[in-house]
């Protein structure tokens, strides 16, 4: 029977909704959950759509829609203002509080855990939560946020997850089912823009699959070419023979260029296009090249408009900013028809170039990966320069779910026909390898879920002991553990089934066959022993335990077996898998116990230090404990700490912001220390600041926890002198940062000082700091 709420909506969209959209949206309808799963650019956010059309309906519904990243809910919050009026959406992320009580309210997803926690007052009548890019979860610094909400929500409350294509959807939808009760799950892995994949080699385009085939065949053009452990230098002795001065002249020729890249795409009418390439430095570069190739790919009329709107989106910041901030090779980038897109650069350079790609205006935009999460910027073609990047550690090869995010962006539905990717290829890849990455959809989605001190007390603040580490066994992290903890049972089972026929099969007339077994295995371990010990000492002791363990065998009765030889394998057998039946069973504990296990550590830890008490076998939250409620940074413990122990007192607003920055920020591998001296008061709260976390490293490693990452000191000069009023310039310059990072870290500085100021200790002094922050870039939007 057909829903007219839905039928309604359908014709306000415009356009017939796909299959999976319809069944999503019913499931809402119903009264359900739903998890959908599908490619980036499928139309998932109709389904978020549907349920911000139901609450406008209902004036006493709110909606919550919850993003990974400020970028994000900024974007997501322009978008519904647009929609539906400013008066009806609000945005909260940290750095904006507009509108909080709005029916439509756009957030982060950190925002909506503190509230559950604090049991905020904004979520009443709160019908529906939209969780955007939920696979995000898997992200091992910040995942752990999503699964905090998702158990912590009422039940009354349905929550829509949208999630690119995972290959684990259904049992991320069991873990939902579980938790949250009626959840439909919509699994749909059909790009609604097909995918033509293409290799950049030698200067040519070339399709990496073959046209013809729904079984993904490699083209056999690249496969004689490239395949068969084939690389550039083969290819050059097949083309002009084995001089080495001609291999070496071809393999030349395959240093691909950028602006040749780009040339060959406009030759087959592939732009606009987004150009992956993994490194800020490689972005500029690449912009660089563009600029002095001379190229325009802009209309007289196309550039009069980039004109008009960046005038107008830059008019609040200073010349001398602009010139800082490089303005002007930027600005006249943006006029030829292309651009960067990465986190050195401000919010609001990057929001401008997303605004003229959005309007068709920019064709050309050179991005880190940041880009391919939730931004809605489709292009014809994505380009992905390498297949592997730098994770902060090691050079890596992307994954299969990094490819797919990347290759999403192609193809701008009603406008292509399809969308291109292309990969340049480089010296060292194998097609099979590649062709192998490239027709994976999906990937699976792990948990990254942990305890941390600011869980722990809050979850004891609600709920005993018990309840806790119930409310912990909800994870999906512990779903997940369970599910392996199952299969490892099974292989239990089935290996202890083996061992009582190894037993059955060593079993001797004469004795204890198992027991004869034992000896002769003992001995052996003890002559390896031996052969590896150094103290001669210990090496008589073990010569004598050895010919102890020979005179027990030889009196054994086993020992005059004639098949004492057959039993003795079937014996090295039984005592080889009763070894790894062991150790799989120390698994199935550690795996089964690991979330209330760490759980209990941090307990431990924070009865250490007086933050918690236990009485009658329960655990309660001290007066000191109790701050530790607001405090939700990584370092919660040692800012707690800091401030009750007074080691930040008598610090001024300044010096606040640039201990702050030691709470924060994280330096780039290999970033060399800059040693400034502030004021002498600074120093000494720093070095107390240090000996405490070295304390508290203490304490954490007695309780077997890992503890936290040393502070750096790097950026504290800097945030101190931008506190204290100096220019963006002479900031940029102590502290060595793009602007664009410069603005990220201050905005996490400002985030710990609301924390500090909430509780109190520091008076007015952590406000103060925040509004001497507050200013010229780092405010803009």
């Amino acid at each position: 029977m057909e829903n007219p709420k839905l039928k309604e909506f359908e014709i306000a969209l415009g356009f017939t909704m796909d299959s999976f959209q319809l069944e999503a949206c019913t499931a809402i309808n119903n009264g359900l959950g739903v998890l959908v799963a599908a490619p980036t650019g499928a139309g998932k956010t109709v389904i978020a759509q549907y349920a911000i059309y139901l609450a406008t309906r209902n004036s006493k519904d709110k909606v919550f829609y919850t993003t990974p990243m400020k970028a994000l809910s900024n974007q997501k919050y322009s978008e519904l203002k647009s929609e539906y009026g400013e008066h009806r959406v609000g945005l909260l992320t940290g750095d904006n509080n507009i509108n909080s009580e709005a029916q439509i309210v756009v957030m982060t997803t950190e925002v909506l855990r503190n509230m559950l926690y604090e049991e905020s007052t904004t979520l009443k009548n709160l019908r529906w939560v939209v969780m955007d890019e939920v696979h995000y979860l898997a992200d091992r610094f910040r995942g752990a946020v999503w699964e905090e909400v998702i158990i912590h929500l009422p039940q009354e409350i349905k929550v829509i997850s949208l999630s690119a294509t995972v290959s684990n959807a259904e049992e991320f939808g069991e873990w939902l089912q579980e938790v949250r009760g009626n959840t439909k799950v919509v699994v749909s892995e059909h790009r609604p823009i097909p995918l033509t994949q293409h290799v950049y080699y030698l200067r040519e385009l070339s399709t990496l699959f073959t046209d013809d085939s729904d079984k993904r065949m490699i083209n056999p053009e690249l496969v004689r070419i490239l395949g068969s452990g084939y690389r550039s230098s083969q290819r050059a002795k097949d083309v002009y023979g084995r001089g080495k001065a001609k291999t070496r002249a071809v393999a030349k020729r395959n240093r691909f260029d950028r602006v040749e890249v780009i040339e060959a795409l406009q030759r087959s009418n592939l732009l606009p296009v987004i150009y992956f390439v993994f490194s800020r430095a490689g972005c500029e570069q690449a912009a660089t090249a563009m600029s002095r190739s001379g190229l325009v790919f802009t209309t007289a009329d196309e550039r009069k408009q980039i004109e008009e709107f960046v005038l107008q989106a830059t008019a609040n910041i200073s010349s001398e900013d602009l010139w800082v901030l490089n303005f002007n090779p930027w600005f006249n980038d943006l006029r030829k028809g292309f651009a960067t897109h990465h986190a050195g650069l401000i919010p609001l350079f990057k929001e401008i170039v997303e605004v003229l790609y959005q309007r068709k205006l920019i064709k050309i935009v050179f991005a880190t990966e940041t880009l391919a999460l939730g931004i809605n910027m489709p292009a014809k073609t994505v380009v992905i320069e390498k297949l592997e990047k730098y994770n902060g550690i090691a050079q890596v090869p992307i994954t299969p779910g990094e490819y797919t995010q990347f290759t999403g962006r192609a193809g701008r539905r009603g406008i292509d026909t399809e969308g291109h990717s292309v990969i340049i290829w480089n010296e060292g890849m194998d097609i099979n390898s590649v062709a192998s990455l490239a027709s994976k959809r999906t990937y699976p989605l792990n948990s990254s879920f942990r305890p941390s001190y600011n869980m722990a007390i809050n979850l004891l603040a609600k709920f005993d002991r018990k309840k806790v580490i119930e409310t912990l066994q909800l994870s999906f992290a512990q779903f997940e553990a369970d599910r392996s903890v199952v299969s490892l049972a099974n292989k239990v089972t089935s290996a202890r089934e083996s061992l009582r026929g190894y037993e059955r099969s060593m079993a001797c007339h004469l004795g204890d066959f198992s027991e004869y077994s034992r000896i002769r295995r003992e001995i052996s371990d003890l002559e390896r022993q031996t052969r590896k010990q150094l103290d001669k000492g210990r090496t008589a002791r073990l010569v004598e335990k050895i010919h102890n363990l020979r005179e027990d065998m030889r009196h054994h009765p086993c020992h005059q077996c004639k098949e004492r030889e057959q039993h003795a394998r079937w014996g090295e057998r039984y005592w080889k898998l009763k070894q790894e039946i062991k150790q799989i069973d120390s698994e199935i504990s550690r795996r089964t116990n690991a979330i209330s296990r760490r759980f209990d550590q941090l307990c431990n830890v924070l009865t250490n230090i007086g933050y918690l008490e236990t009485a009658d076998k329960d655990i309660l939250i001290t007066e000191q404990g109790e701050m530790l409620k607001g405090i939700y940074a990584e370092r919660d413990l040692l800012i707690s700490q800091a401030l009750l122990r007074g080691i930040w007192q008598d610090l001024n607003f300044a010096e606040i912001a640039a201990i702050s920055t030691l709470m924060v920020y994280e330096p780039r591998l290999n970033e060399p220390p800059i040693p400034r001296k502030i004021t002498r008061n600074y120093q000494d709260a720093q070095a107390e600041t240090f000996a405490l976390w070295s304390e508290l490293q203490g304490i954490e490693i007695e309780h077997k926890l890992p503890g936290t990452d040393v502070p750096s000191t790097e950026l504290s000069f800097g945030m101190y002198r931008w506190a204290s009023g100096d220019s963006l310039e002479d900031v940029l310059a102590e502290c060595g940062l793009p602007a664009g990072d410069f603005v990220r870290w201050s905005k996490q500085v400002i985030d710990i000082l609301d924390q500090i100021y909430g509780t109190g200790l520091l008076g007015n002094i952590p406000n103060q700091a925040i509004e001497a922050i507050r200013r010229g870039v780092v405010v803009l939007e």
